[in-house]
């Protein structure tokens, strides 16, 4: 494997295999480039950009997606919007070589949909940065596959629980892809993610399932927000405290409240809290920057035909965002490692604690 080492100018090092995205970071360094294990705020420019480049999808505009039961947050079943165009892409393309790591392809709808897939993973590759994305499978071809495990790093399948689904993993594993599960947790769903895991009925072709925590936002409801009251959540982050199940699994930035609760057995190494904002960004199919892509309001964006990466970044809009990590729940103790959870859903941060003291605008 090749890794890439990069010295960032807010005074940390960070890590990049190449081959398959893999990323690790040092703590800040010390006057003798030693690492002093305080974790860096944020870097000077993205690590990882979540780029969406589809604006309508295909597997939502026919029902099957809420026939499933997902509750789409970006509403693909009833929005169509232009996908974003190549010239688009390969502007953020230009301005990310040598400064971004990875891209994660998405938006609303399956990214091997658009019409210049094949073009997108070429110029991604050819600038040094390594392409993944989340398929539902719905369209996804023999020819997809081959161009996904040609150019990706990992992708992923998401959990609808239906026949394209599983041909999705079965193509996509066959071809020697880390394939992982996207599987949704919320109120509705905790039952078969504890059960997933304690009796291993982990789906064969998967490397890792990645848990996402549900939010109530596009058509996600506040009934499947999960509760901290609700015994389930501790049963359930208890199971990632034992190793045969914590090295299947994987979550997103918005369970590390819960984890920081729920399983305190677990290596705050191994973590890290929401990087929205301070290590990666979203950029949606009409060019607008925004820390987080569950940010719909529209108060935390940049038009990127504006503006330039670097000043979406450094932005008082983005520094506007980050504020909520600098300054909520001043008074927990273990603030420094969840900082004040999720600043857009509140309701969704499994921490008694996170509700009463978070302070700041966000």
């Amino acid at each position: 494997m090749s890794y890439h080492k990069q010295y960032d100018p807010n005074g940390f090092v960070s890590y990049f295999n190449t081959d398959n995205g893999d990323y690790y970071r040092s703590g800040i360094l010390d006057d003798f480039g030693n690492d002093s294990g305080v974790d860096p705020f944020m870097a000077a420019f993205p690590h990882l950009l979540d780029i969406g480049i589809m604006g309508h999808c295909h597997h939502g505009l026919t029902g099957k997606c809420r026939l499933s039961g997902v509750q789409c947050y970006q509403m693909g079943g009833s929005i169509k919007e232009p996908n974003m165009p190549l010239d688009a892409y390969k502007s953020i393309i230009d301005q990310s070589k040598g400064k971004v790591y990875q891209v994660a392809l998405g938006g609303r709808g399956d990214p091997e949909m658009h019409e210049s897939f094949e073009e997108i993973l070429r110029i991604t590759r050819n600038a040094g940065i390594v392409p993944n994305l989340t398929t539902s499978g719905y369209g996804l071809t023999e020819r997809h596959a081959d161009l996904i495990a040609t150019y990706c790093g990992a992708a992923a399948v998401s959990y609808y629980k239906t026949p394209y689904m599983t041909r999705a993993i079965k193509m996509l594993s066959s071809r020697g892809l880390p394939t992982n599960l996207h599987f949704v947790l919320g109120g509705n769903t905790i039952d078969e993610a504890i059960e997933m895991l304690s009796e291993n009925k982990i789906p064969e072709g998967i490397d890792r399932v990645v848990f996402l925590l549900h939010k109530p936002v596009g058509y996600g409801d506040q009934e499947r927000v999960l509760k901290h009251g609700d015994p389930r959540v501790e049963i359930f982050f208890d199971l990632l405290t034992r190793p045969e199940i914590a090295e299947r699994t994987g979550f997103d930035s918005c369970c590390v409240p819960g984890i920081v609760t729920f399983a305190k057995a677990v290596s705050p190494e191994t973590f890290d809290a929401c990087e929205s904002g301070r290590f990666s960004a979203y950029i949606g199919p009409d060019s607008v920057m925004r820390p987080c892509s569950f940010d719909q309001t529209g108060k935390h964006t940049v038009d990127l035909k504006h503006k330039t990466l670097t000043q979406a970044w450094n932005s008082q809009v983005f520094n506007g965002f980050r504020n909520h990590a600098m300054t909520a729940c001043p008074d927990c103790d273990r603030r420094s490692l969840c900082m004040g959870g999720c600043p857009i859903c509140p309701e969704i941060n499994l921490c008694t604690d996170s509700h009463q003291n978070m302070r700041g605008e966000s």
